[in-house]
């Protein structure tokens, strides 16, 4: 297995149609600043941080046959070793829509509907793969007709050859996931809640819920919180993870920015608080530009100076 290599698997990419305006007014004519219509998707946002970091990045899924172009374009412009499986029709294409209070309203589609041919296809194109590369990602939604358990049977495909696993996604897919025990999970607030099937009010009932996930085998849960950072919960330590104050400009890729930066640390056998550093302060530089990617390795650095690591204990669970 080689070190450098990570596998980011995709399978309901989208074309993002990202527009900025105003202020949305429902019901009415809006019209856009500017706008982009781009290829994206979790794993692939993650593969194009992973290749900025010189990482040799793998991505799969599956693409729509009709209108795959800007994918290969992406791929072959970012050096990213394309191994997606096609299914007849289109990609989906998601709209995000940008305010200038920057709020971010996103309208997401189901995705095309994947052959039983197609997935046995994609299934062994996974397993033929897997054994070369140290780290897989799991990213993003599943598409219309395939079981809810596909991330977990996959993951444990994975883990007997011997891969790290990284799950990003949600619903029933990340309940059904869970299950498998990858290394690490990448819930937000929102999700974890979604999971557990109640609100996470506070500290405390996030910290059960990431004990909870661990018991499965998972052995690093990392929970997004937004403008506040991330928690870290690792087998024998816990982090706060506060990153630098930056303008921002838009949220869209800032969890696939982490995730990659999780991703890298991992495949390399960093320390927890290398890979905790460098992630926060990705994440802070998605969000103060348009587009994802490194765009400006100082100013990475520069940002990785100001991210600040608090040490967190379980004590508050104590008795409980």
């Amino acid at each position: 297995m080689n070190h450098n290599k990570i596998l980011a698997i995709t399978l309901n990419p989208a074309l993002d149609l990202t527009v900025s305006t105003e202020v949305i007014q429902l019901g009415e004519v809006n019209i856009a600043q500017h706008g982009t219509l781009h290829a994206a998707g979790k794993g692939i946002n993650v593969a194009s941080v992973l290749v900025d970091l010189q990482m040799n990045v793998t991505a799969t899924g599956i693409l729509g046959a009709n209108n795959e172009q800007p994918f290969t374009d992406l791929f072959r412009e970012k050096n990213i070793k394309n191994a997606f499986c096609r299914e007849a029709g289109n990609t989906r294409i998601n709209v995000k829509l940008t305010e200038s209070n920057q709020r971010t309203t996103d309208i997401n589609l189901p995705g095309i509907d994947i052959s039983s041919t197609t997935l046995a296809r994609f299934r062994q194109t996974v397993f033929d793969l897997a054994e070369q590369f140290k780290v897989v990602v799991f990213s993003g939604s599943l598409p219309c007709g395939i079981s809810q358990s596909t991330y977990a049977d996959l993951i444990s495909q994975v883990k007997a050859l011997g891969c790290l696993t990284i799950l990003d996604t949600s619903g029933e897919a990340f309940s059904e996931a869970v299950k498998a025990g990858p290394t690490m999970v990448k819930p937000n607030r929102e999700e974890l809640a979604q999971w557990l099937g109640r609100p996470v009010n506070d500290v405390q009932d996030e910290q059960r819920a990431a004990l909870k996930l661990q018991s499965y085998g998972i052995k690093q849960v990392v929970v997004s919180d937004g403008k506040n950072g991330f928690r870290w919960y690792g087998e024998n330590a816990i982090y706060h993870v506060t990153p630098p104050k930056v303008s921002m400009v838009s949220t869209v890729g800032a969890g696939d920015s982490l995730v990659a930066s999780l991703a890298y640390g991992l495949a390399r056998g960093e320390s927890p608080e290398q890979t905790l550093e460098r992630a926060a302060a990705i994440s802070a530089h998605a969000v103060e530009q348009v587009g994802v990617g490194i765009v400006d390795m100082n100013r990475l650095k520069d940002l990785q100076r100001e991210v600040s690591l608090t040490p967190l204990t379980l004590e508050t669970l104590a008795g409980e």
